[in-house]
């Protein structure tokens, strides 16, 4: 019974964020793509709340991946698409989900993923809106071009998040830990081209966490 709670209070949440996305697109529509970006994350308290099943915790994500292909191709939900279709960034995102999910309900560890998707969610897209507001030098690697500014944050936050995660379960040298793990998480962040940070970081920073414990 608690699966279907998560499940119904998950499609819930969802929707208000979608609908406040439509009033947060007044001031852009890539400021509501990130603000919808950011606050999916949060979707995971959720899973650590009401979900213990890997068969229902597989089960929004996997609706959205298929979601956000149709979404992706027919410009379904311009909330959450680039104009420019610019990499499969919301595929990858529920993707990374659900590859999570699998793995850390099937090892009965959902805290592991906490870290991964938080980051993905608070971390990259943060990152991203501080690094085209704030005026900062920007560095090339590969095909990426990426804003100091931007890169700070992201190593911010993720030390924060891993910090907390960390001190949750308890975890010995947790500050050492923190930060291999914030510092991975943005050399991810800035590797990473067309969307492929929603794939790099969620999942390389969930194994990474898993080694850690």
């Amino acid at each position: 019974m608690n699966n279907l709670v998560g499940i119904i209070v998950s499609i819930i949440y969802i929707v208000i964020v979608f609908g406040l996305s439509k009033f947060v697109a007044k001031k852009g529509e890539e400021i509501s793509r990130k603000f919808v970006h950011i606050l999916l994350c949060n979707i995971w308290f959720i899973y650590l709340i009401f979900i213990d099943s890997l068969i229902w915790a597989c089960i929004l994500p996997l609706a959205f991946v298929i979601i956000n292909i149709f979404s992706y191709k027919f410009k379904l939900i311009k909330s959450m698409e680039r104009q420019n279709n610019d990499g499969f960034g919301t595929i990858y995102y529920a993707f990374s989900i659900l590859l999570i999910s699998v793995f850390v309900y099937y090892t009965k560890m959902p805290i592991v993923g906490a870290p991964g998707i938080l980051i993905m969610g608070y971390g990259d897209g943060l990152a991203a809106i501080v690094g085209q507001k704030m005026k900062s030098k920007k560095f090339v690697i590969g095909n990426s071009t990426k804003s100091f500014a931007g890169s700070f944050t992201m190593f911010c936050i993720s030390l924060f998040i891993s910090l907390v995660v960390f001190c949750f379960l308890g975890t010995e040298y947790l500050i050492c830990k923190a930060v291999a793990i914030s510092i991975i998480a943005t050399i991810l962040e800035a590797i990473s081209i067309k969307g492929l940070d929603n794939i790099t970081v969620p999942i390389g920073i969930t194994i990474l966490t898993y080694f850690l414990m």
